[in-house]
């Protein structure tokens, strides 16, 4: 842990690389520190992985973008194309509010900056949660954590 996972609609595929995104964010991740300046995730556990959405429904299924009239407020529309991205991270208990925070902070950052030029091009909703929870069960294999 922590794992992030992206749910996206998949005409962005198209549009933008979300491997980078997986990359950047994961890059992201290994920078967040805690208060104390420690690695706030461990290397190791640390997992970004996208999938796009086969089937989807967003919002009034295009309506009011189709009906929105391009102007000044409202670069992007005209389009009935909605997109979407959610982003959750899941992490395991143990880290401060303020230490979540900072994390949350730093990824809509960088998950923003991704997609900075589509959203003047196209109409899209981006949410990002973290969840932290106590695991009914938690069982890891892996021989990745020895690397760092």
């Amino acid at each position: 842990m922590p794992h992030l996972v992206i749910l996206y609609t998949p005409q962005l595929d198209d549009e933008t690389d979300m491997s980078d995104l997986c990359n950047d964010l994961a890059s992201t991740m290994l920078a967040a520190k805690d208060e104390d300046q420690k690695p706030l995730f461990p290397p190791g556990g640390i997992r970004v992985l996208a999938y796009p959405a086969k089937h989807h429904a967003v919002g009034d299924g295009g309506v009011a973008g189709r009906n929105a009239k391009l102007h000044e407020n409202n670069p992007n529309g005209g389009s009935g194309d909605y997109a979407f991205v959610y982003l959750n991270v899941r992490m395991a208990k143990g880290r401060s509010a303020v230490a979540q925070q900072h994390a949350g902070e730093a990824l809509i950052t960088t998950t923003k900056r991704h997609f900075e030029k589509l959203f003047v091009q196209r109409h899209i909703g981006i949410t990002l949660q973290i969840d932290e929870g106590q695991e009914v069960f938690d069982a890891k294999h892996s021989n990745l954590h020895p690397l760092f």
